[in-house]
This record gives C-alpha cells, structure tokens and sequence, in this order.
C-alpha cells in the first residue's frame, strides 16, 4: 500500500483539469492571424478557459435594440441597412461583467453608461465627441478601470465610412487605437465582443498581442479577414523610446 501524497494529489488533480480546460477550448473554432488569437463562440464559455490579460477594451451589447437599422439617405449621408439580428435586445448579465472585469487588469468599456451601476466609480471615462450636432447621438461613453481626469477624442462619425463600417455599432479604429493608449502599456489585449474586429485592427496598427471572441459567424469571418488585411499593411507602430539613463559625470 503506497502512501497518500496531498501535494501530488492535488498536481494530479489540477493537470486533469488544465488538461479539460484546454480540451473544450479547443472544441471553438480558432483562428490564429500574427499576434491575433479569434474565438468564435460565447464569450461566458470562453472567458474561463482563457488566461488573464493585461487590459480588456471591448464594446458589449448596451440592450438598445441597435443590432440593426434600416437603410435611410440624408444631407450628412445617411445610414447604411443592416439585418436585425436580436443580440442588442438586452444588455449582458452581471455574471457576464464579472467575468470580464475578472479577465483582465485594465478595461475600457465602450457604453459605460448603460452599465455604470455594475462597475465601481472610477475617475477616467472617456469620450468619443462625433464631431457633428445632428439628430444623432453627440458622442458615446467609456468607463475605464483608471483613476485619472476624463479624456476627450474628437473625430468626425464620418471616418465609419472610410474605415468601411460592416456593424451596426462598429467604432472607428482610431477610436479603439486612442483607447488602447489611455492604458498603462499593455501587451495583450482582450476583446470578449469582438463584432467586425476594430479592437483587433487597432492592436495590429499598434504592435499589440490580441484576443477576441465573437459569438455571430457572419461578423466572426468579418473580423478574420478585417485584421488579416491589417497585418498585411506597412506597420506605422514605433516601439516605445528608451527611458532616459543618467550617465555619470566623471
């Protein structure tokens, strides 16, 4: 009779299971693109399978009903149609948020407003200004896990049409690139929402490592193709400069 060993046990017992871990999170279709990891599939069953990031910036369903529109014109160029599809119906659950606060150490979360009752007060939110006063929204809201002094971007809502916009609520990449910025220098970057990909993009302009998860196939192959293209592009990213080094004077 061999002895009880608790601490093998126990290694036995977490191998078993990472190993499970590891098995279901390969039951999700993968797409590996350079530093870009795309899950497609429910971002409550991914979420927990995956290890912690350094920051979260994503643009989660706000439970307003705008996962689709009706093709209109007008003089400040109208609206493109999209299929109602349902997904804006309702806001995530909290459970859902917990989990994404859980999954990383920073976040940026686009529509902050319409979950402010879930996250703690924090200092920095940010703001998109659309740059037009029309019978649109002025400009959408982030809360970010940061303390600091409320930040403001302005660009035109116009810049949707020269990125390509194919979602209802895709932000501009220059947009998800200033949000990346206002963090403290994260490496990997998580986006648990990721319609069409512009976090994704944004990461690729900006040298940064990227998970995303999509739950919709048609906006996952979307996504797929918007950041392999961006990959493709010539690298505008400069790497951070050196920090100053004081030389000694004798």
């Amino acid at each position: 009779m061999t002895d009880y060993d608790p601490a093998e046990n126990a290694r036995k017992s977490y191998d078993v299971a990472i190993d499970a871990m590891r098995e279901k999170l390969a039951s999700f279709r993968c797409e590996r693109i350079h530093d870009a990891t795309l899950y497609l599939g429910d971002c409550r069953e991914i979420l927990p399978l995956l290890p912690k990031v350094d920051a979260v910036v994503t643009d989660p369903p706000y439970g307003i009903g705008k996962d689709g529109q009706k093709r209109t014109t007008g003089g400040h160029g109208g609206r493109k149609a999209y299929d109602f599809m349902g997904w804006d119906a309702s806001r995530p659950e909290p459970e859902t948020f917990a989990a994404l606060l859980n999954a990383g150490a920073q976040h940026v979360i686009w529509g902050g407003n319409y979950f402010a009752d879930l996250f703690p007060p924090t200092g920095k939110w940010l703001v998109w200004d659309k740059g037009q006063r029309i019978n649109q929204s002025d400009g959408e809201l982030a809360w970010t896990s940061r303390q600091g002094a409320l930040r403001i971007f302005e660009l035109n809502r116009v810049a949707l049409m020269l990125d390509g916009a194919q979602h209802p609520t895709q932000k501009p990449v220059e947009i998800m690139q200033w949000s990346i910025e206002q963090l403290e220098s994260p490496r990997t970057i998580l986006d648990p929402f990721m319609g069409s990909g512009t976090t994704g993009v944004a990461c690729a302009k900006l040298g940064r490592k990227f998970i995303g998860i999509e739950l919709e196939p048609k906006y996952f192959d979307i996504a797929v193709k918007r950041i392999d293209e961006a990959y493709r592009q010539p690298r505008l990213f400069k790497d951070e400069p050196p920090k100053p080094k004081q030389e000694a004077l004798l």
